[in-house]
């Protein structure tokens, strides 16, 4: 029989924060949570909200990894015409995230940013077309959930050397797959992304 308890139900959630990083149209991304006795409930998307950012909301594909202890993976993303914005997040454990620009024509092109994703922070980032994402873990296991705003394309599944662009990896030696060590590294990589302000993709749209 289910029991019905007398203590106070959770409270409302607040809105899902962002906070633009140094990388152009990169957001910091603080889920709400509400806690009470029997645990917390978080809100992760919210179509309208990103949409009234600017940001792209509608996303197609969702899948979700885990990484044991020592683990690198990226750095991932596709190329057009099957290039994706994509909000990844950790629900167990703790990673590393990194994220680089490519996006020809940007202010910070070749530049890389470092945040910092656990479970008990709730947080999230959100990453623009044009932008490659990676990860170590710093508590295992890590569990990463990533949702993109187009289907997984495996002839534009490409990837940046995790070593070739100056990041502070917390390791020298990481766990890396046999595919993410073959990648070209920066200065190889023939990047088709152009830079493009919020505004030029509003009036797209119009």
């Amino acid at each position: 029989m289910t029991q019905l308890s007398s203590a106070k139900s959770a409270p409302l959630l607040r809105g899902i924060q962002f906070t633009e990083s140094k990388l152009a149209g990169c957001f910091w991304v603080q889920f709400p949570v509400a806690h009470d006795h029997r645990g917390h409930f978080v809100k992760t998307i919210q179509r309208s909200v990103f949409e009234a950012r600017g940001l792209e909301g509608d996303f197609r594909e969702c899948f979700y990894s885990t990484s044991l202890a020592n683990v690198l993976r990226g750095m991932h993303f596709q190329t057009p015409p099957s290039d994706h914005a994509k909000l990844v997040y950790c629900t167990a454990g703790a990673i590393f995230d990194v994220a680089l620009d490519i996006r020809v024509g940007s202010p910070t092109y070749g530049k890389h940013e470092v945040y910092e994703l656990s479970s008990n922070a709730s947080n999230a980032v959100y990453l623009p077309r044009g932008i490659a994402h990676g990860f170590y873990v710093r508590e295992a296991p890590a569990v990463m959930v990533y949702h993109v705003s187009s289907e997984h394309d495996p002839l534009h599944d490409k990837g940046i050397r995790w070593d070739s662009f100056g990041a502070a990896w917390p390791t020298d030696n990481p766990v890396v797959s046999t595919r993410d060590m073959g990648f070209p590294g920066l200065q190889e990589f023939e990047s088709p992304f152009v830079y493009r302000t919020t505004e030029d993709q509003q009036a797209d749209k119009s």
